[in-house]
């Protein structure tokens, strides 16, 4: 793997990337802007990094190498021991010539390491005094920092008493979770300010604000514990002894949160290939996790090791960061496409200048709604921090407000629907034309055609096309009034093709609910949600009568969905009396109506299931072959459901199955390392043998 370095090419063009790091560092430290994302930073070090190697006689005396916060900040209250940085790796390779090279600098290899995610956010040191806060420090230049005292009382995770009168100084990261980090938007917004750009940068702005009218929450996660001088000599002996993974056991005895109860939990290894294999599981994690990180921290676990280890000036030789790939880039945002949904809802898509996350060359990006776009006060020329994880849809997080130059110009919104002229509806925050499907005709009915609704074989867009142009269907339930003699009038239907679309049609009137609630596309609801739904209320009337407090018995439905599905349900009534007109069935096969649900509130439950997946999370990976060859990836998940299990698109620790085709990849390997039960196609064929089509 190569390490993206920033190709310096002289020592003009060396003095400039010198004074970039340095302002880049400084404005990060005292504000948390910076004109430069990681990623963008950490090329530029590397190349300063790598001109200093070949020019030793050049090197600037206020060059970041080697420096803590690249020494662009200074502190006045000084650490009792050095806060130092980390170094970096960035690969296997690298990794591995690291812990080389801790095995010459301690003699031997090392007993063991701890492994825990690297929190992307600020450093500081907690110092406790009998047990009580009395003092929070930035890392500052790592010999002293800045006193932010003042947040003493609003950092979850960092008790104002601990739960012994002990002395010591506690060290860790204060981060925003992502959740965090919405509301630390919507409060500063709602009084005048700029959106913060990222979780980290609102972090280190946040903690230094001492005179702001709001507050706004922040977590604290411990990683260090220490002595202080005036610590109790038994104490600072003791804790002198610890294993880095003990100190923090004690630091969370103590009350304090830790890396350790994170939801990447720390663990220890005793291999180079099993710390490996803890940061591909932590890597394979990262976008799922409430809150940022930007890599992996290994250290030495032993006491011993780390003082034979020893550190440098900058950073410790007992511990090394593995930074991941960067989520996160700064690029432009040069217009807006706003695109209309199948439903009727208008959509606002980003378009950026590209640029590289993950590998992935990235030109769009999700802009969620009118609304969110007023409250992240977004403007065409803004420089926008994009975030892209895995496989999610990338995200525009917030203009970096410092970088704009005064050319920026507002996003128009649109007046008028933009596929077909008409009204819009923006009495929510997500608009829609207030033609609703009739503005997307085609979309929608070619979708609810599709392989994964009613299976309409033979009705693809362009026979779709033809019968709307030819005035025949104008909405869902049109379709099953077809006549032979009205299909045997188009161009290219002949007496074969007629029939064969008309036999689909009758088969489609046979689907389950669940395929025909999903084929009407309501707001909210997609192929999985409409199955839970047609499965808890099994037939269509009983959907119709349900209110917002019966909907929200259906996994994965909320008091904010439920109200906008009740809306739809009931606009489509006309629709759905039509469709049971023709004869398309209006029941789920297997279900059971929940009449306590409906009636009933206060019911005793249901006998228990005893389906053979009941309880199970299940994930499929793979081909299917034998009895599932024919089933598509939809119909495995409907059959997963049938059979009592929920189905799932990722494996994590609540998986409790996964179906291993040929040509499992990934899957098949994160769920023999968490140790989760695997099934070959046959072996899970025979059961669920009883709900096989």
């Amino acid at each position: 793997m190569t390490t993206p370095v920033a190709q310096i090419v002289d020592a003009a063009a060396y003095a400039q990337a010198v004074e970039d790091v340095v302002a880049a560092a400084a404005a990060y430290y005292t504000d948390g802007t910076s004109p430069l994302d990681d990623d963008a930073y950490d090329q530029l070090v590397r190349g300063i990094a790598v001109w200093e190697d070949a020019h030793p006689d050049q090197v600037l005396p206020h060059s970041p190498t080697g420096k803590v916060a690249g020494g662009a900040v200074e502190g006045d209250v000084p650490h009792t021991v050095a806060m130092l940085s980390l170094d970096n790796v960035f690969s296997p390779e690298q990794f591995t010539a690291w812990t080389a090279s801790l095995t010459r600098r301690i003699g031997r290899e090392a007993a063991r390491f701890s492994v825990e995610a690297k929190l992307d956010g600020l450093a500081v040191a907690a110092r406790y005094t009998q047990g009580r806060l009395t003092r929070l420090i930035t890392r500052g230049d790592g010999i002293a920092g800045e006193d932010v005292s003042h947040a003493i009382g609003t950092l979850e995770g960092l008790p104002e008493k601990l739960d012994q009168p002990v002395t010591v100084e506690v060290r860790g990261e204060v981060l925003m979770t992502t959740a965090q980090f919405e509301h630390a938007n919507e409060v500063r917004t709602a009084h005048g300010g700029q959106p913060f750009a990222n979780p980290r940068g609102a972090s280190a702005g946040t903690l230094r604000a001492k005179e702001r009218a709001y507050t706004v929450p922040m977590t604290f996660f411990g990683y260090g514990l220490l002595p202080l001088p005036d610590t109790d000599t038994e104490l600072a002996e003791r804790l002198d002894g610890l294993a880095h993974s003990e100190l923090m056991a004690l630091a969370a005895r103590l009350g304090v949160h830790t890396a350790a109860a994170t939801a990447v939990p720390t663990v220890t290894a005793t291999t180079v290939d099993e710390v490996l294999e803890r940061v591909r599981e932590i890597a394979a994690l990262r976008a799922e996790l409430p809150f940022g990180i930007d890599g992996i921290v290994i250290k030495a676990d032993l006491a011993a090791d780390q003082r034979a280890a020893g550190s440098g000036s900058r950073a410790p030789r007992w511990a090394i960061a593995y930074k991941l790939p960067a989520v996160e880039k700064i690029t432009r945002l040069v217009a807006v496409e706003w695109n209309v949904g199948r439903t009727g809802i208008i959509a606002p898509r980003g378009v950026l200048e590209p640029v590289q996350i993950e590998g992935a060359t990235i030109t769009y990006a999700t802009l969620h709604n009118p609304a969110d776009i007023t409250r992240r006060d977004l403007r065409l020329g803004d420089h926008v921090m994009v975030h892209r994880a895995g496989d999610v849809i990338p995200r525009i997080e917030a203009p970096v407000a410092h970088l704009r130059t005064g050319d920026e110009q507002p996003i128009v919104f649109p007046e008028m629907c933009p596929r077909c002229g008409s009204a819009i509806d923006t009495s929510q925050e997500r608009w829609r034309c207030e033609q609703g499907r009739n503005c997307h005709l085609v979309a929608s009915l070619s979708y609810a055609a599709g392989r994964d609704q009613l299976d309409i074989e033979g009705l693809g867009a362009t026979r779709v096309i033809q019968l709307v142009e030819a005035g025949l269907v104008a909405d869902l339930a049109d379709l099953f009034a077809l006549t032979r003699e009205q299909l045997l009038t188009l161009e290219r239907m002949g007496e074969t093709s007629t029939d064969n679309l008309l036999a689909a049609l009758a088969t489609a009137r046979t689907q389950p609910l669940s395929r025909v609630l999903c084929a009407l596309g309501v707001r909210g609801t997609g192929r999985s949600m409409s199955r839970r739904i047609a499965r808890h209320f099994a037939t269509m009337d009983n959907i119709r009568v349900a209110d917002a407090e019966a909907l929200q018995q259906v996994e994965g439905i909320g008091p904010e969905k439920a109200p906008s599905i009740v809306t739809e349900i009931a606009e489509l009534t006309e629709l759905i009396d039509r469709l049971a007109a023709a004869g398309v069935n209006m029941t789920e096969p297997g279900a059971t109506p929940p009449a306590a649900a409906i009636d009933d509130p206060a019911a005793p439950a249901d006998t228990p299931d005893d389906r053979p997946l009941a309880g199970m999370a299940v994930v499929v990976t793979g081909a299917m072959t034998g009895p599932l060859e024919s089933l598509s990836r939809n119909q495995m998940n409907e059959l997963i459901e049938l059979a009592g299990g929920k189905s799932s698109s990722s494996v994590s620790k609540k998986t409790s199955l996964v179906v291993a085709g040929e040509g499992a990849g990934s899957k098949r390997d994160k769920a023999e390392t968490l140790g989760i039960r695997l099934a070959a196609p046959d072996e899970f064929a025979l059961l669920v043998a009883d709900y096989l089509p």
